[in-house]
């Protein structure tokens, strides 16, 4: 295989397993609905020729499996050179966010990846629900508040077995995180949130600086087009503005806004040539009168998962769920 068209940085996880341990600062996604796992597959093998190495994926994404397929297939055709050069990334979900259940769910992970470790193992939601439910969005009477310290206690012996090299969470507040980081031995590496110009997340990214904790940014061009997307990041007249200026794409404005605020980012997209532009952002600044109007960007949380808000849950407000950080 020809050497990959671009080198991504890397950033050091904090709390990994063996000493240093580095995650790429961009990485691929594999949540869609629906999944079109050829498209994927295509995708996956396009991205690592590309110079991708982090792959993104979940339990209840269902792309597991044919991520896994296509990993295999990379190795054996020798499109990537081994293991080590892969970094994947997969999220505990809440019906299996209990004590006894974390260790089993990695493992039904690793099976359905075909891999023997994560890189990065994350818990999806600050949220439990029934054991043994897997459906998207989750029955309000299956809503469980989640036992913190017993969950964040099987994480942690996830990364002493071998299961995976770091830990971390998905969608907690600074609040949430004070939890875990208060009876932690092993402190999340990174905390994978909605992240863009739009949802700019100050307080939360300052705090997680402070505790050494990376910001990994999903839906970072504000996931247009999908079902729970918006147009207000792409269709954002200051971005516009700005990219047409330095001759450059509002995506390639948005990645490299986040890059330069010292956090990282998980984009979907099986477009070929969209997946290249993404990462064409390393060459290259945004001015400080730039930084100054992307910072005065009116701000609006796109995913407020209502979903989890109910009278019988855990969390009987959108402001419970987000610690009014919003």
């Amino acid at each position: 295989m020809e050497k990959p068209s671009f080198t991504i940085p890397e950033v050091s996880l904090s709390s990994a397993a063996a000493g240093a341990h580095t995650m790429p600062v961009i990485g691929l996604g594999t949540a869609a609905d629906p999944l079109d796992e050829a498209a994927m597959k295509s995708a996956v093998i396009e991205g690592l020729s590309l110079g991708y190495r982090h792959f993104d994926t979940a339990s209840m994404y269902g792309s597991e499996v044919p991520l896994g397929d296509v990993i295999a297939e990379a190795l054996d055709l020798g499109l990537v050179g081994s293991r080590k050069e892969l970094f994947i990334t997969s999220k505990l979900w809440c019906s299996d966010a209990h004590a006894d259940r974390v260790v089993p769910a990695l493992k039904e992970s690793l099976r359905k990846l075909r891999l023997e470790y994560l890189d990065l193992y994350l818990v999806h939601w600050p949220i439990s629900c029934k054991p043994g439910t897997y459906v998207y969005p989750v029955d309000s009477e299956d809503l469980m508040p989640m036992d913190f310290e017993s969950v964040w206690g099987a994480m942690e012996e996830c990364q002493r077995l071998g299961l995976t090299k770091s830990i971390g969470v998905s969608n907690f507040s600074c609040k949430k995180l004070e939890t875990i980081l208060s009876f932690a031995t092993i402190p999340p590496s990174v905390n994978q949130v909605e992240m863009n110009p739009v949802w700019q997340q100050k307080k939360l990214r300052e705090f997680c600086k402070e505790k050494g904790i990376t910001i990994t940014a999903f839906s970072p061009l504000g996931a247009r087009g999908t079902n729970w997307g918006t147009n207000l990041v792409m269709e954002n007249e200051t971005l516009q503005e700005i990219a047409e200026a330095r001759g450059k794409s509002i995506a390639q404005v948005c990645l490299r806004w986040i890059y330069e605020q010292g956090a990282t980012s998980v984009v979907k997209s099986f477009n070929k040539g969209r997946m290249r532009e993404n990462l064409e952002i390393f060459d290259w600044e945004l001015g400080e009168g730039d930084l100054r109007r992307i910072d005065r960007i009116p701000q609006k949380k796109m995913m407020l998962k209502e979903e989890f808000i109910s009278p019988m849950g855990p969390y009987k407000s959108v402001d419970e769920l987000w610690d009014g950080e919003l």
